[in-house]
């Protein structure tokens, strides 16, 4: 049974800098199968960009594809694990914080990217949100 975050999160997350647009990040989330972008700020992380960020505060609001990532990015209060965090440590802080996803940092480089789904098939395979976090997987 996994223990650390390490065991469970998804390496190598795809990264942007926060001065690249939306439409940018959008491409690389089609590119690499995901909801979720690492952004950064001088080669290191400053936040993480999802598909609803882009879905909430660009297109709802009308932005054009042209906003810059860093205007649209979750970034303020940031909640970061390191690989040898204990997922149950990993689960709490995303209990309190409220959040779907953490990057996984190591020597400020984002190595990984850890989500309530990958948690939930650790904790409990059967469970539906695993079930629905596995199928995501084999699409």
């Amino acid at each position: 049974m996994a223990q650390t975050v390490s065991d469970v999160m998804t390496r190598n997350p795809a990264t942007i800098d926060g001065g690249q647009t939306v439409g940018d990040a959008a491409r690389l989330m089609r590119e690499h199968d995901t909801g979720v972008v690492v952004v950064t700020a001088d080669g290191e992380v400053a936040g993480i960009i999802t598909d609803r960020n882009i879905a909430l505060r660009v297109v709802a609001d009308g932005k054009p594809a042209d906003t810059l990532v860093r205007e649209a990015c979750s970034g303020d209060g940031l909640h970061t694990v390191a690989p040898d965090t204990a997922i149950e440590q990993a689960v709490q802080i995303m209990r309190q914080a409220a959040v779907r996803r953490l990057p996984v940092i190591q020597n400020g480089r984002a190595v990984g990217i850890v989500s309530l789904g990958d948690l939930a098939i650790e904790r409990d395979e059967d469970s539906a949100l695993a079930e629905i976090s596995a199928a995501d997987r084999d699409q």
